[in-house]
């Protein structure tokens, strides 16, 4: 009887010695998931895919593609062209970045505009309406880019405001404020109604931006023509493993499907090059 009291006394303690073991593993597992702000602390993997996304953007996918058709085709040639893919998809990618920001740094010139306008209609001095419009104004403030600060302060202190502004117009997106400047000029020096200049300025650049996304619009059916046309070859080396042709050994293992596979390759890209920029010549860039 004592002998099994002992026994229960032990495995007891046993239980609690562990339960309180499992109670400070999971303590210090709650510690390290937390943040020093009570708040929840993301796993390490997902932080690392956001910044190897941030640096180096969807093109990576082409490097993965590469890799899985190399295993396919029992070939290193795929990834070596996957690897070079990917600084051209990178620079692709970086352009169209850089088109979307010129976007909205023009949207927000004209959104400026707008705020500014109503800001001296509502009786407020040049200077003043420029700081409160550019500080104010939803998204208005970032059609002055990184001269927003240079702007402010010779709006502030009574500096050479169109300089600022002609400064400002340098960033791409944002030469709608060069009629800004004029209209600045012409009101300061000939004492001409602000308002009434900005208003105009305002509907030219709605009617200009207008023009270019009508444009965009007529011209999304050519540039999806001209992908989906680059995408017909790797329909045709989906149909022919279909048809049990095995397209990739005879493309990478024979003499005559490497020099297909090099003369097609140079096609494509100059086609698609091509059809591309015919493209932005009609979009005027």
């Amino acid at each position: 009887m004592t002998a099994c009291g002992a026994a229960l006394c032990a495995g007891g303690s046993v239980w609690l010695l562990g339960g309180r073991a499992r109670a400070a593993r999971g303590l210090k597992r709650a510690r390290a998931l937390l943040a020093a702000d009570g708040t929840a602390k993301a796993p390490w993997w997902p932080r690392a895919l956001m910044r190897v996304r941030g640096r180096v953007g969807y093109e990576a996918w082409l490097l993965v593609a590469g890799a899985v058709v190399a295993l396919l085709g029992e070939s290193f040639l795929p990834l070596v062209a996957g690897a070079v893919g990917v600084p051209l998809a990178g620079r692709v990618r970086r352009a169209r970045e850089a088109r979307r920001e010129r976007l909205r740094r023009a949207d927000a010139v004209i959104a400026l505009c707008g705020a500014l306008a109503g800001e001296v209609r509502a009786g407020r001095q040049p200077g003043q309406a420029l700081r409160t419009a550019a500080e104010t104004g939803e998204g208005a403030g970032r059609g002055l880019g990184g001269a927003r600060t240079g702007v402010l302060a010779a709006a502030r202190f009574g500096g050479d405001v169109p300089a600022a502004l002609r400064e400002a117009a340098r960033d791409p997106g944002a030469e709608g404020l060069l009629g800004l400047t004029a209209c600045w000029r012409v009101a300061v020096d000939r004492g001409a109604g602000l308002a009434a200049g900005l208003d105009r300025l305002e509907a030219a650049l709605r009617a200009e931006r207008d023009q270019r996304a009508d444009l965009r619009a007529q011209l999304a059916g050519a540039r999806s023509t001209a992908l989906m046309l680059a995408g017909l070859p790797l329909l045709g080396l989906l149909m022919g493993a279909a048809l049990g042709a095995d397209p990739l050994r005879v493309l990478f293992h024979t003499g005559a499907g490497l020099g297909c596979l090099l003369v097609g390759g140079l096609l494509e890209g100059a086609g698609v090059w091509w059809a591309l920029w015919i493209v932005r010549k009609a979009e005027g860039r």
